[in-house]
Parts: structure tokens; C-alpha cells; sequence
């Protein structure tokens, strides 16, 4: 059994995907670009910035499935310039105060809308 998890407080899927799946335990939440939901446009700024909002967003959709960021188990982040990992680790460890989830994080050449950063995760939900 599947349900599809969606809310207004993080942008609506840009493609035929799903914000987030639950399925029994496990929430998966697609990929959140840092794009603000009100106007679905990608924040201006650094990657500071663009990692907060997209960290936001992945917050929304936990919340709306009734779960949280401490129920997070997996991310991944893509980034477009592995430079930039540093300055998301510092972000990220805001997010993730204690007990943080098992992470991968890989450069890539390009992402969607011209993003910096994509961050993807598994979680639980009880």
C-alpha cells in the first residue's frame, strides 16, 4: 500500500512525481529544489540559501505526513558544485541537531531550473 503525500507549504512537483510516498513505515520525499513555494521559483542566492529552502521545503512535506525531521534516516544531496559541500554542511547541521541521518552527497553537471542544490530523504513514520 502506498499513499501520496502532498502540501501547499512546499512546491508542487515540477514533473510527473510525487512530493513524498508513504508506504508502511517509510516516507519517501522526492528530491526538493529550493525553489519557494508561493511564486515556484528557485531562491535567489548562494548555496547557503538554496540549501535552507530546500531543507524547508523537505521539513514541509515530513510535517504534512506526521513525521519530522528527527524521523529523517536517509538524504541524499546533489550538488552542482562539490565546493559548495562545506557550506551546506554548515546549513544541514541546523536541520539535523542530533542523531543525524546516514547521507550521500555527489556533484552532478546540472540540476533542474538552474538549482544549486537537490536534497532527497527516507524517514519513518509512526
Amino acid at each position: 500500500m502506498k499513499e501520496i503525500i502532498s502540501t501547499p507549504e512546499a512546491p508542487q512537483a515540477i514533473g510527473p512525481y510525487s512530493q513524498g510516498v508513504r508506504s508502511g513505515e517509510f516516507l519517501f520525499i522526492s528530491g526538493q529544489l529550493p525553489l519557494d513555494p508561493a511564486p515556484g521559483e528557485i531562491v535567489p542566492g548562494d548555496v547557503t540559501l538554496q540549501a535552507e529552502q530546500a531543507l524547508k521545503n523537505l521539513e514541509a512535506i515530513l510535517k504534512a505526513a506526521g513525521s519530522g525531521m528527527d524521523k529523517v534516516v536517509k538524504t541524499t544531496i546533489f550538488l552542482k558544485n562539490i565546493q559548495d559541500f562545506k557550506a551546506v554542511n554548515e546549513v544541514y547541521s541546523r536541520f539535523f541537531k542530533h542523531d543525524p541521518p546516514a547521507r550521500s552527497a555527489f556533484a552532478v553537471a546540472e540540476l533542474p531550473r538552474g538549482a544549486l542544490i537537490e536534497i532527497e530523504a527516507i524517514a519513518l513514520v509512526k
